[in-house]
């Protein structure tokens, strides 16, 4: 049986959460590093939205969203129990919490980096914005060392990659921030040997046209 062909970028948070599924699931795929200024023609023939991630499987189906993706994974297999099958009502919270990242906290982020990459006046405005979801993360994290408990959940992956922008906008600020269960929770992944394994570089796919293993 074939591998299913992963197509990522390394810095892109989409395509890490979605690279650190697939670890935390132990399940190997081919990946293909690229560039968005050098999309292949391979990526694009089977995925028109032309970003990263892109999971092909051997039947030509595709997976192209990167909470799909970690979801799929999971299914599959998930030895952590990352999606906390002990709890009925988990799963529904979970991506209650990822949906709350992904249309209000990136868009509150995306202006946030913008902000601060421009020195535009209303960096500190844009900063609150994002606040309101770190702050609720921030609670959660008063309450357990984990955003579902007491143990990593697939919310804690997904929205991971996101909370590291965050924090690398302005660093300094981020430190002398009150959030330290956030801090907290950072640090502790960036000690997890899964993050390095997830955000390992790889030469592009297009120079080489050779298929990393990637497991």
């Amino acid at each position: 049986m074939t591998l299913p062909i992963l197509y990522s970028l390394r810095q892109c948070p989409y395509a890490m959460r979605a690279r650190m599924g697939l670890l935390l699931a132990k399940q190997p795929v081919l990946l293909r590093d690229i560039v968005m200024k050098n999309i292949p023609a391979d990526m694009l023939s089977v995925s028109a939205k032309g970003t990263v991630p892109v999971l092909l499987f051997e039947d030509s189906s595709v997976i192209d969203e990167s909470l799909d993706i970690m979801i799929w994974a999971l299914g599959e297999s998930d030895p952590a129990n990352l999606l906390y099958r002990h709890e009925p009502d988990a799963f529904s919270l979970m991506l209650e919490l990822i949906k709350r990242n992904d249309t209000e906290f990136v868009d509150s982020l995306n202006k946030y980096k913008a902000a601060a990459r421009y020195h535009d006046v209303n960096v500190v405005v844009c900063r609150q914005e994002c606040e309101s979801y770190i702050s609720h993360l921030e609670q959660r994290l008063t309450e357990h060392e984990f955003l579902m408990g007491v143990t990593p959940s697939l919310a804690d992956y997904a929205i991971l990659p996101f909370i590291r922008q965050f924090s690398r906008v302005d660093r300094k600020w981020y430190l002398q921030s009150p959030y330290k269960n956030i801090q907290r929770w950072l640090e502790s992944h960036y000690q997890n040997p899964l993050f390095s394994r997830a955000m390992t570089k790889y030469s592009q796919w297009l120079n080489s046209k050779e298929d990393i293993l990637f497991e």
